[in-house]
């Protein structure tokens, strides 16, 4: 038995000890002069090779392997703790690196949670549309009162007509505006906050935003004013909706953890996947302020169809292109991480 437990032992060691090397190393450097020392490819692997050693240590105390190794690990974590969430690194820095990578890698990590996201509010968007098409009494089930404000299948085409065209100052569209916005921030964070149960509740609340886009789509479009509709709707939406479908990718993204935590214990899967949907919720909140700036301005004083679109599609290609097609980022797989 005892050879047995040596082998685990020294195979558990070998499969690991680089990434261990790579990561005191820079620990050293970083602490005799200061991250300033570091190369971008270092900055980029330092968060790496910790979890990778988090990980590894999860891994040493729940198979009881040697006492010894378990200390210098823990000292390992403990030290790079300090340079990845302490002090080590100037808030600019740290804006930096968020803008330049940990923000982009989060969500690229997220894309398969991503699309399952924005599957999910297509599907209520078509749920909503279709009923509310053959049945308009479903107009209400999905579209609260205090939102409606007196669009529903009883308003006139002229009424709904003047609520995409009025401009800035028209109190009623304001209200629509606030609420709208109020309502997708909403569901973004707890899209996000309820992930951990097994991800149902954050199914639940995509697709009834869909179902209520798709209300409004086949309120519209029933009196033919379904893409001007899309122009008022899209200007920020591209970015408020991109925002609320990444929140639930977010929230999927913990509650895969939670249901298949792979190799790694539960606890350690969780806080993995916890850190890379905190780092993607960080940027929705900048996506939902970017959003509010275009439902306050531009969306109140444009009102050409066609330069709603435009602004739409510049700035969905622009979250695309930072999310998805991005500068060749720094690699980190040569340290082993």
């Amino acid at each position: 038995m005892s050879r047995a437990i040596a082998a685990g032992n020294r195979r558990f060691r070998e499969e690991r000890e680089a990434d261990w090397a790579a990561l005191a190393e820079l620990l050293d450097r970083a602490e005799k002069k200061s991250l300033k020392a570091l190369t971008d490819d270092e900055l980029v692997a330092l968060p790496v090779l910790y979890r990778a050693t988090l990980s590894a240590l999860s891994v040493a105390r729940a198979t009881s392997l040697d006492a010894d190794l378990i200390a210098y690990l823990e000292s390992l974590s403990a030290r790079a703790y300090f340079f990845v969430y302490g002090v080590g690194e100037g808030a600019g820095a740290r804006a930096r690196r968020f803008f330049r990578h940990d923000w982009p890698a989060a969500m690229r990590r997220l894309a398969g949670e991503t699309l399952v996201s924005l599957a999910l509010l297509i599907a209520g968007t078509l749920v909503g549309a279709l009923l509310v098409t053959r049945d308009p009494s479903w107009y209400g089930t999905f579209v609260p009162r205090e939102l409606a404000a007196g669009r529903d299948p009883a308003a006139t085409t002229a009424a709904l007509r003047a609520t995409l065209y009025a401009g800035a100052g028209n109190e009623p569209l304001a209200v629509l505006a606030s609420f709208l916005f109020t309502h997708n921030a909403g569901v973004a964070i707890f899209a996000f906050a309820l992930g951990f149960a097994a991800g149902v509740p954050t199914a639940l609340l995509i697709l009834s935003t869909g179902c209520m886009l798709g209300a409004f789509l086949a309120l519209f479009a029933g009196h033919g004013l379904l893409l001007p509709l899309l122009g008022w709707l899209m200007i920020h939406g591209t970015t408020e909706l991109f925002a609320v479908v990444l929140a639930g990718a977010a929230g999927f993204h913990v509650g895969r953890a939670v249901i298949f935590p792979g190799v790694d214990a539960r606890v350690v899967a969780l806080q993995a996947a916890g850190q890379r949907a905190g780092t993607a919720m960080v940027g929705v909140g900048i996506m939902l302020f970017v959003a509010g700036l275009l439902e306050g301005f531009a969306r109140q004083l444009i009102t050409s169809d066609w330069l709603r679109f435009t602004v739409a599609g510049v700035m969905l290609a622009g979250w695309l292109g930072y999310f998805y097609l991005p500068p060749a980022a720094p690699r980190s797989d040569r340290h082993g991480g």
